[in-house]
């Protein structure tokens, strides 16, 4: 398959770290021995596109490389579920090192199999939070009759509802103007996505619920990758490692200044020690104990013997 230009796309604005991430797994890739020429669209969701159908061109190779909120997957790779366990990570640093060994490839290994894509590497999209423009959220009676927007997941709309949440999806192309006009009472995401999509103007409330820590997969089409020569896949496993190292350091040190500049904005933040994090679990013990009962037990065990500790 001659492919004449290589097609990056992601579906955040030119401040994301994402963004940023991508377009230096480009110019890695341009100033490497690559030996193909590199196109990178940071943001399809600026000319209409939804991020959806990005994710739908990559695996038909009409795309080539992007990536994806691992809950956007997990209908068809059911092994994924293990990232959507609520309330179950307490260290990143910890399920990165898992994603980075077994686990990783273990569900590497599930994606290939049920899908078109490879997975390159396993992104830090950072813990979620809840926000909202009606109250304070600190226990689950708290959630009650709110309108929640979350991504395309039915294990995230199963712990938002056991919450209490009435969750509904949308897709990351019409999530500001869901919040802006009160379509949704609450939407949940990592700090970061509060202040690129300006979210935090219409929601004066955020509580630092911690109830996922988000992944996000860096995936390239596995039709095309099968195409490429051991010298190329070796020059975008060391263009990956590179992006995947900064993209990393900089979600980590991402929390601590957007909790900065949301407190500046005058948004009122909800310390995790002011939630109820028993009643929390508690609400959703239920939903997590079904997933978990339809995980493979090693990558439960690949997954969650660090990553909690």
């Amino acid at each position: 398959m001659d492919v004449p230009l290589v097609r990056l796309g992601g579906y955040q604005g030119q401040d994301s770290i994402l963004t940023e991430a991508l377009q230096l797994l480009a110019q890695q890739l341009q100033d490497s021995t690559w030996g193909l020429p590199v196109d990178c669209e940071a943001d399809v969701t600026a000319s209409q596109e939804k991020a959806a159908a990005l994710f739908d061109s990559v695996e038909q190779g009409k795309r080539h490389i992007g990536y994806m909120a691992s809950g956007y997957l997990s209908a068809r790779v059911s092994e994924l579920a293990v990232l959507d366990l609520p309330f179950s990570v307490l260290h990143r640093q910890a399920a990165l090192a898992a994603l980075d060994g077994r686990a990783g490839v273990l569900l590497s290994a599930a994606v290939a199999e049920k899908s078109g894509f490879q997975v390159l590497a396993f992104w830090d999209n950072g813990f979620r939070h809840i926000s909202n423009a009606v109250r304070p959220i600190r226990h689950p009676r708290d959630c009650a009759g709110l309108i929640i927007r979350t991504l395309d997941s039915a294990n995230y709309r199963a712990a938002l509802g056991a919450l209490g949440f009435d969750p509904i999806t949308t897709d990351v192309k019409d999530l500001v103007r869901a919040v802006a006009t009160g379509e949704v009472h609450a939407q949940e995401n990592p700090l970061t996505n509060l202040l690129n999509f300006g979210l935090w103007k219409h929601h004066p409330h955020v509580s630092l619920t911690q109830h996922y820590f988000g992944v996000l997969l860096l995936v390239c089409s596995r039709s095309w990758y099968a195409t490429l020569s051991h010298a190329q896949r070796d020059t975008l496993s060391q263009a990956v490692a590179v992006a995947t190292q900064v993209q990393r350091h900089k979600a980590q040190a991402q929390d601590a200044i957007s909790l900065a500049q949301l407190k500046n904005h005058g948004v009122h933040i909800v310390p995790p020690e002011d939630i109820d994090q028993a009643a929390m679990r508690l609400a959703t013990q239920d939903v997590a104990h079904r997933q978990r009962e339809t995980l493979p037990a090693d990558l439960l065990e690949a997954y969650f013997s660090d990553s909690t500790h």
